[in-house]
């Protein structure tokens, strides 16, 4: 039984892939890959995956955290941040959404991992 099943959207296709690669090797359900804010929520409503890797800066006209902002407020479906923006106007912005985490590119596999844990078993605990 898969540990949870995520959306990673992320508008770098080789980021995107090695992710989905390293999420199944830790026993997670990559049920999606999009690149942009308009396919994660068409996504996120077809999918209702229990967890969201969310590029902040992505293809399309949203911005990751215009997309979490909407897909939490209709889907009530969490989100890791993964960006490597990490200016602090950028930051206080994601804060506003209430991610599960936030992970900066580059990062390690323990980080990711690690992330992934806190979040899923705070899901796993509402």
């Amino acid at each position: 039984m898969p540990l949870g099943r995520i959306l990673i959207t992320e508008d770098e296709r080789i980021i995107a892939e090695d992710l989905k690669m390293t999420l199944q090797e830790f026993g997670y359900d990559v049920i999606g890959i999009v690149a942009s804010g308009e396919e994660a929520i068409a996504e996120t409503k077809r999918l209702k995956p229990d967890l969201i890797l969310m590029d902040i800066m992505l293809d399309g006209k949203l911005n990751g955290i215009e997309t979490a902002k909407d897909i939490f407020i209709k889907f009530k479906i969490p989100v890791i941040y993964i960006t490597a923006y990490a200016d602090s106007e950028t930051l206080d912005k994601a804060k506003k959404t209430k991610p599960f985490g936030f992970l900066f590119k580059p990062f390690e596999e323990e980080e990711l991992f690690s992330t992934l844990e806190f979040a899923i078993n705070k899901i796993k605990s509402n």
